[in-house]
């Protein structure tokens, strides 16, 4: 498995409140996070490393040959608690009330993704000549596109398609959506903010992935892609390639 992480602060935004982290190596599996973190005073990217830092070190103690149903028990359980010690950070401090932060956070063995998220941060899978998202935006513009009330093509420029319904550490308690799914070697899995989903179609998202040979040069083209079409948010993207090359290096930094 090869994994690459990229971020960019845009060409509007005065600070970069995405983080993404990657591990290679945990425990025989492999885990990739992204954060996109909201709120003023600074407080968003404080928000997004909280998540970030909390999460990772809650699945440290999660392994390779455990039962599926204990793995998202498990990532299910980090993210839980990791909104609460961030509203309950916010709280103790007013400059910080009402932050927070989407989250997608991948679990990936040889065989299996499990994903938990919260948010408009985004997965995909791109198998073959096809890309799927694999998350469900919690977003006004998704609810509004789901009910019938507004047409994709209305969606990509409805003026609140930024407005997110669901968030980490807004509130003492949030409910995590926890998704399963198989897949294979030449599979190519990215995770990613609205920086890009929002400006970048998957259509060219596929393209891009797919005609570039080495995944930092696809993470680099992702980002630019963004730039190109204005910048107007932090952009960041993590890439995991389902390398069958690679299948007996796991740990070695491929």
């Amino acid at each position: 498995m090869k994994m690459v992480s990229r971020t960019d602060i845009g060409k509007v935004r005065l600070v970069n409140e995405d983080r993404a982290a990657v591990q290679h190596e945990l425990n025989g599996l492999s885990l990739a996070i992204v954060a996109d973190g909201m709120g003023g005073h600074q407080a968003g990217d404080i928000a997004s490393q909280m998540a970030i830092d909390l999460i990772r070190n809650e699945l440290q103690s999660i392994h390779w040959g455990m039962p599926v149903e204990a793995c998202r028990q498990v990532l299910k359980e980090a993210i839980e608690k990791a909104n609460e010690q961030i509203y309950a950070f916010a709280s103790g401090q007013e400059n910080y009330h009402g932050m927070g932060t989407t989250v997608v956070a991948v679990i990936a063995s040889q065989e299996l993704l499990i994903i938990g998220h919260i948010g408009d941060s985004r997965a995909y899978k791109i198998s073959g000549e096809s890309i799927t998202q694999l998350t469900e935006d919690h977003s006004l513009v998704y609810e509004l596109l789901k009910s019938g009330q507004i047409t994709a093509q209305e969606a990509d420029h409805h003026p609140r398609r930024n407005w997110i319904t669901r968030a980490l550490g807004t509130e003492p308690g949030v409910e995590v959506d926890l998704y399963e799914y198989s897949w294979r070697p030449g599979d190519t899995i990215l995770i990613c903010t609205d920086g890009l989903s929002g400006l970048v179609d998957s259509g060219d998202i596929l393209r891009i992935v797919k005609t570039q040979g080495q995944l930092e040069a696809a993470a680099e083209q992702l980002i630019q892609s963004a730039l190109d079409e204005g910048g107007d948010d932090n952009v960041t993207v993590v890439l995991l390639a389902h390398d069958p090359d690679s299948d007996e290096k796991r740990g070695d930094g491929n």
